[in-house]
């Protein structure tokens, strides 16, 4: 869709600005800070209006909800015609959908004056920076507990929504990374029979490169700098998070060398050259029997008309995308009916209707699972891998992560440093920098 461009210009247009639009969804974690010296520009503002707003319903007066958001293209249009649905049903309720280019400044400036949305539709691994802004608030005092958590959603879209014991959102979906194989190339017997067996894996991946003389694998996270692609091995060998809410750090421990021993076993087997762009290849063209991916790479593999499977394997980080109730929908005394917003938005009804047109993985237990939903391979593939997996740490030291942790995969990759060492010194780089943060 095309719609105006209203700019976000701190501090003196602020005002002007909220009269305008309320805008949404960015990707980054936004820092307590002041507001930044560039204007943000707010695009893609949807209002979607019940058919008598004006007059109210039984349940109340007329109320407009904002909606900040990140979603666009073909995927926004299934997710804009059920917010249209809601309001059908609720005819005294407006909702007011807003796509900022970065949700992390506009929010920056916006909160504290208390303008912008009432929800966020964000990432989990925001929430310990939003939540200690003030600009989100916990669900707990709405009357959402964890006993409707755990009925109601997948093990890592739980855990991924608490932040020091309080519920700080509700997951709409999920994605990460499973093992997506060429049905050409790999049959049963190279196949896991059990995703936290890795030492069945290297059995089967030297079995694979001495009879095809081509990898089994190809993982862009194997050689190292990227933390999230390598976190099924380090996860999946017991090693609970790369840092936890308190900022204790879990990579030196007899679990991180374990699974650094495994990757410098993987290694002799493995081209010692791989990235998304090299896997991508080396799958596409049948020199690599399985690419290490996510729901993102299937476009392209289906594209290709690659007959293909899914298998889960270790313990992926898992990305929930979630709706949160900001302060502002406290103060505006929206709380109530954003909350009822947010709990329809990710039910399982209106997951399941998202996941057959966008092909989403539902964060809603009864979703994933619905038969309907079970006939799509991705969905099917995938969703029983994130059943295994560790949430996106949604701690504010979860950036000291990232670095270390893909160096010292690199440093046993190409053998600078044992397994022994390279963990040492990724629990000291990251304690290093937590401790700074603190």
């Amino acid at each position: 869709m095309r719609n105006k461009l209203w700019y976000l210009v701190p501090i003196m247009l602020l005002g002007a600005w909220v009269m305008a639009a309320c805008g949404a969804g960015g990707s980054q974690p936004a820092a307590q800070s002041n507001a930044p010296a560039q204007t943000t520009a707010i695009t893609e503002t949807t209002t979607t209006t019940g058919t008598a707003a004006t007059s109210g319903a039984a349940s109340g007066d007329a109320v407009k909800i904002a909606i900040w958001h990140g979603w666009g293209g073909e995927y926004f249009t299934a997710i804009d015609q059920v917010f249209k649905d809601y309001t059908k049903d609720h005819p005294n309720v407006t909702i007011e959908l807003s796509k900022p280019d970065n949700l992390a400044d506009a929010a920056k400036v916006a909160i504290p004056a208390g303008q912008g949305p009432d929800i966020f539709a964000w990432a989990n691994d925001v929430i310990g920076d939003q939540a200690l802004a003030g600009y989100i608030v916990p669900l707990n005092d709405l009357g959402v507990d964890e006993a409707f958590l755990k009925s109601t959603y997948e093990p890592a879209a739980v855990s991924g929504v608490i932040w020091q014991d309080k519920i700080w959102g509700l997951p709409e979906t999920q994605e990460g990374i499973a093992l997506v194989y060429n049905k050409a190339l790999v049959t049963e017997e190279y196949l896991p029979k059990d995703p936290n067996d890795f030492a069945d894996l290297l059995a089967k991946a030297k079995a694979f490169k001495e009879k095809t003389g081509k990898p089994l694998l190809c993982n862009q996270g194997f050689p190292g700098k990227d933390a999230y692609h390598i976190a099924p091995v380090y996860f999946g060998f017991g090693v609970p998070s790369y840092v936890d809410d308190e900022g204790k750090v879990h990579i030196n421990t007899p679990e991180g060398i374990k699974a650094g021993q495994w990757l410098k076993e993987i290694s002799a087997v493995s081209d010692k050259e791989e990235s998304d762009e090299i896997c991508k290849t080396a799958f596409a063209e049948g020199k690599a029997g399985i690419r290490w991916t996510g729901p993102w790479a299937i476009a392209d593999i289906e594209k290709a008309k690659i007959d293909y499977g899914i298998a889960p394997m270790g313990r992926p980080f898992v990305g929930i995308k979630t709706l949160m109730l900001t302060s502002n929908a406290v103060d505006r005394k929206h709380a109530e009916v954003a909350l009822d917003i947010i709990k329809y938005f990710t039910s399982a009804e209106v997951q399941k209707k998202l996941a057959l047109v966008n092909k989403t993985i539902p964060a809603a237990t009864a979703a994933v699972k619905d038969p309907e939903v079970q006939k799509l391979p991705s969905i099917a593939g995938f969703g029983a891998a994130l059943n295994l997996g560790v949430p996106m740490a949604n701690t504010p030291y979860a950036s000291a992560q990232w670095g270390p942790i893909g160096d010292a995969t690199a440093a046993i990759w190409n053998g600078a440093q044992t397994p022994e060492e390279a963990v040492v010194a990724a629990q000291k780089a990251i304690e290093d920098a937590i401790a700074q943060m603190k």
